[in-house]
């Protein structure tokens, strides 16, 4: 006998999961903000839910810890600049555009675009103040980036094009380091054209 869910059943679980989600996002919006203040060390949880209308039991069912959710955050804003930059080119794509080089700069610029929009967070990730075990994971999630790049490209799978696409990755990279410690949009906007003259040297 299959047992039929309630109209009300699914109502109310689609409000938990809605509610669950807010909670959620305003911890995450609160930590981006409190971290880009005070860095991961100087936060407190108290300085977090405070700022999310929250409540430390709050932040740790959801999230476990500061440290915890200082990963959640990290993984949040990488996951947003992935999603932003594959309907960039999903959109570049579906124009008409088919050469690699022209998409990975569409891909990088809307990169830069996010990077510039969230400096103060991107700054928190590089400049050292992190969590113990975090770089294992950001080299993870470059190793990634490195074969997304790669595909995008379609560069040779030889040691030159597996070298290529390293190189060209860590030139975006410390491209959005520059991004984010721009003064102005102006300067950010150098660091970008400069990056796009860069790796055109490289893949032409």
């Amino acid at each position: 006998m299959v047992r039929k869910t309630s109209d009300a059943a699914v109502h109310s679980g689609s409000w938990q999961w809605s509610r669950t989600a807010t909670t959620q996002r305003k911890l995450l919006d609160a930590a981006a903000a409190v971290f880009s203040e005070l860095g991961f060390t100087d936060a407190g949880i108290s300085d977090i839910v405070t700022r999310a209308g929250s409540s430390v039991g709050s932040l740790y069912h959801h999230f476990g810890g500061k440290t915890e959710l200082f990963l959640a955050l990290w993984d949040d804003y990488q996951n947003e600049h992935e999603r932003l930059v594959a309907a960039a080119v999903a959109k570049a794509r579906k124009s008409g555009e088919n050469d690699p080089l022209a998409l990975f700069d569409v891909g990088s610029r809307t990169y830069f675009d996010y990077t510039w929009k969230h400096r103060a967070l991107e700054r928190v990730f590089f400049e050292g103040d992190t969590p113990p075990g975090f770089e294992v994971l950001r080299r993870e999630r470059g190793r990634e980036w490195v074969r997304q790049n790669s595909v995008l490209l379609g560069t040779a799978e030889d040691t030159l094009g597996r070298l290529t696409v390293a190189v060209i990755t860590d030139i975006i990279t410390v491209a959005g380091h520059e991004v984010a410690l721009s003064a102005t949009k102006k300067e950010a906007d150098d660091v970008v054209d400069a990056a796009a003259v860069l790796v055109a040297r490289l893949v032409r």
